[in-house]
């Protein structure tokens, strides 16, 4: 089967030190690289409030990883999701190669830098 791209998105507890989301962290990236996928990109987004209460919560940790692997471990990686505590949400999409192409150019900074690319341009006239 060959690999498709992914990205996963998700919300560890508040209650958490620095190491423990450290840890969490590594174990959901150690599933992902033990089961063959190829870690693109991840982004740890920080504490952010969430949109709603979640288990009694008004924030969390955001974690992202962007991969590349076979569908099985889709399966694999969401029933780690639920067997782990730490977690209060996730999220796993396939990504299309528009999803893909706007990811890449994200991560080089281009997103964003066409308006203002204009913008320098007609004050310079």
């Amino acid at each position: 089967m060959f690999p498709k791209n992914y990205e996963t998105v998700f919300i560890l507890t508040p209650v958490l030190s620095d190491a423990q989301m450290k840890d969490a962290v590594d174990k959901f990236r150690k599933v992902l690289t033990d089961n063959g996928a190829e870690l693109i990109h991840e982004e740890n987004m920080g504490l952010r409030k969430l949109a709603y209460t979640i288990q009694h919560k008004n924030t969390g940790y955001y974690q992202l990883f962007e991969f590349k692997a076979p569908g099985t471990i889709v399966e694999k990686l969401n029933t780690e999701y639920l067997r782990d505590e730490r977690i209060i949400r996730f999220l796993t999409t396939a990504l299309d190669k528009h999803a893909v192409d706007y990811n890449e150019r994200k991560r080089n900074g281009l997103v964003g830098k066409k308006k203002q690319q204009t913008e320098n341009a007609g004050e310079a006239k």
